[in-house]
Formats: C-alpha cells, sequence, structure tokens
C-alpha cells in the first residue's frame, strides 16, 4: 500500500521575513533554499508564493526566480505601507483551499500575528498548516495555532553570520589593563535537556495510551509532539532523525519497541518490566519500609521529598505518570505497597506491600 504524499502549497509575507533576517540576524539576507530543502522532505510543493513590493527586494527577486517563486507584486503607494500584502496573501490562501481541493498542507511564511485567523481557518477546513518565521522577529502567539512551526535559524543548511568582533579599548594612562577574562561575544544556546525530553515522550506515550492502547507507532508519537510543541524538533536535542531519537530513549529503557511496525516506523510504548519504572517502585518500597521501621507509617504528602533524598533526579512524570498520587496507585497495584485514607489526617498512610518490588 503505497502512502499518498503531501501537496504543498507555500504562501510568503517576503517584506516581514526579508526584514526579520536583516535586523535580527546581523545583516543576513533571506536564503530560500534551506526552506525549500525543508519542504522537500515533507511533501510536493505545487504553489510558491511570494507577497512584497519588489521594487525594495532587487536582489532577492532573482534568488526566488531561480527558486520557481512567482511574485506577487505589492505596490506600496505614497510611501505609506499598508497591510495590502497581509489581504492579498490570506485571500489567495483561502481561494485554493476551496478550488484545490487536492493541497493537503498550507506553508505560511511570516512571523506576523495577524496570520493567526488564517492559520484557524486553514485548520479549520482540514489542512495541515507549518508556519515559517524567523525566531527573533515571530510573535509567540502564531507558532501555538499552527501543526507545525519551523524557524528559520534552525533550518538545516542555514548558516548564521558572525558577529563583528568587539575592538578592545586602549586603557588610559591612570587605567590599568584588566587581567579578568571576559566572556566571548558570542553567546552558545543553551541545549535542550534529554531528561525533559524523556519526560516529555513518556508522558504524551502515556496519554496516548490511555486513548488508543499501550503501544503506538513512531510516527503518531512525532505528530502527538508537533501537536504538543509545533516548535518540537529533535535536532535541538542533538538528534539528527526522529528515528535516532526513539533508539537512544530505547537504549535509556525510558520506551521500549513494540514487537509489529515497520521497521522505519516501528509500535513504541513504555517498558512494563525491567525499566526505570521498576526500579522507581522498588525505591518506593524501600522508602516507605524505611519510615516505618521508624516507629510511625508514611504519609503521602511528604513521601515524594523522602524519595529525592535518596535519587535527587526522581520525577514521576519522566515515568509517565501525570501525579505523584498516580505512581502510588501503580505501585499498590503490583503490590509494592499499601494505601489507606485516613479522614483524621487527610492524607493516605501508606505501608510496604507483599511485593518486593526488584
Amino acid at each position: 500500500m503505497t502512502v499518498e504524499e503531501e501537496r504543498i502549497a507555500l504562501f510568503l509575507d517576503y517584506e516581514n521575513l526579508a526584514i526579520g533576517a536583516r535586523e535580527k540576524l546581523n545583516g543576513l539576507a533571506f536564503d530560500f533554499k534551506p526552506l525549500a530543502e525543508a519542504l522537500a522532505e515533507r511533501g510536493r510543493v505545487v504553489v510558491r508564493r511570494a507577497y512584497a513590493d519588489w521594487s525594495y527586494f532587487g536582489a532577492d527577486r532573482r534568488m526566488l526566480t531561480r527558486h520557481h517563486v512567482e511574485l506577487i507584486e505589492i505596490p506600496q503607494r505614497m510611501g505609506v505601507r499598508k497591510n495590502a500584502a497581509d489581504i492579498k496573501m490570506a485571500v489567495d490562501a483561502m481561494e485554493l483551499c476551496f478550488e484545490r481541493a487536492y493541497l493537503t498542507t498550507f506553508v505560511i511564511g511570516t512571523g506576523d500575528s495577524d496570520f493567526t485567523p488564517l492559520v484557524h481557518k486553514l485548520r479549520e477546513l482540514n489542512k495541515r498548516v507549518i508556519g515559517v518565521g524567523v525566531k527573533a522577529s515571530t510573535s509567540e502567539l502564531l507558532p501555538p495555532a499552527c501543526d507545525e512551526f519551523l524557524f528559520y535559524e534552525a533550518l538545516e543548511g542555514f548558516e548564521e553570520p558572525e558577529r563583528p568582533k568587539r575592538r578592545a579599548a586602549r586603557p588610559t594612562k591612570r587605567e590599568q589593563p584588566s587581567t579578568v577574562v571576559e566572556r566571548p561575544v558570542e553567546v552558545v544556546a543553551k541545549v535542550a535537556d534529554v531528561d525533559d525530553l524523556a519526560t516529555l515522550v513518556s508522558q504524551t506515550l502515556a496519554g496516548m495510551g490511555r486513548g488508543t492502547g499501550d503501544v503506538a507507532l513512531a510516527s503518531s508519537l512525532k505528530r502527538a509532539l508537533l501537536r504538543k510543541d509545533p516548535t518540537f524538533n529533535e535536532a535541538d536535542y542533538g538528534f539528527r532523525t526522529f528515528g535516532e531519537l526513539i533508539r537512544f530513549l530505547e537504549s535509556r529503557k525510558v520506551i521500549e519497541f513494540g514487537k509489529s511496525g515497520a521497521t522505519s516506523d516501528p509500535e513504541i510504548g513504555l517498558p512494563e518490566r525491567g525499566g526505570t519504572g521498576d526500579d522507581a517502585l522498588a525505591l518506593l518500597r524501600t522508602v516507605v519500609a524505611e519510615l516505618e521501621a521508624k516507629g510511625a507509617p508514611a504519609l503521602m504528602s511528604g513521601l515524594k521529598n523522602q524519595l529525592r533524598k535518596h535519587q535527587p533526579a526522581f520525577s514521576e512524570k519522566k515515568l509517565g505518570y501525570t501525579g505523584f498520587l498516580q505512581f502510588c496507585k501503580a505501585g499498590r497495584a503490583r503490590g509494592v505497597i499499601d494505601m489507606e485514607l485516613d479522614e483524621a489526617a487527610d492524607d493516605y498512610v501508606v505501608r510496604p506491600g507483599a511485593t518486593p518490588g526488584d
């Protein structure tokens, strides 16, 4: 059975992208090639349109023409910038949505939140919407409205220009050269935490499992992650592909592969035995037993802090549980602990169960 490829219509609010790149990326000219390659990986681009007053973008016209982008002229009369380009682009997108039923995906290149209603309407009409924008000049309202959002700076093939070096000021006769080493001008972007990734994937798989079953296809997981955060990108965590990411999580026993599914799109689920969940439940029983040995039963209200004294990085959310109470109920279901509600204390009393938990 062949999978039908996505058919994409691309609309660029070019003035927004070009000015955003120039002002926020050290004078860099917008290059269409990284975006073209990113879209080629997602489907077949059958419509390419860019909207601007092209008298201001002479060099860009030649670059876009080489990439077969149709240039829509929106002249700015009397030197006053109107929103004519925005209106024309929105009207054209809606027209194609109704007239070209074969289009499955609309790509809106802009950082302007004024296009949010257009995104909502396209999605309402069962079209997938991918947004594209320069990160530093994109409104925070726009990415959550899209099915997926691509930041121009994060596209493969993008090369950020070097920042100009600061010239050190000469010390005056009264001033002595400082011996303190200054930080470099370039600030390295913070790498996303892999532990946060494990938490996100576990929670997402747990939610999908409650709705559809114990396992899900890797492609379904990726779509669910993008629905949660349209800016999600495995490259932010240091992985070249999503498959590489899930293989890493499988080696860490955050997830496990199912018995069916294609090699390129395997079934994945949360580990049942021998994973980090079993280790955490064993730790739970150990801590409860230690507290009971001191002469007083453990109360759930302070139990999580007690676990963190033994394992500072403990988090039930990394294991796919929505809260600590759900984690303890899982321990009770497996016989690791017993729980009883004490109405006088308005809290659960927790005792060691019959199962050792190891």
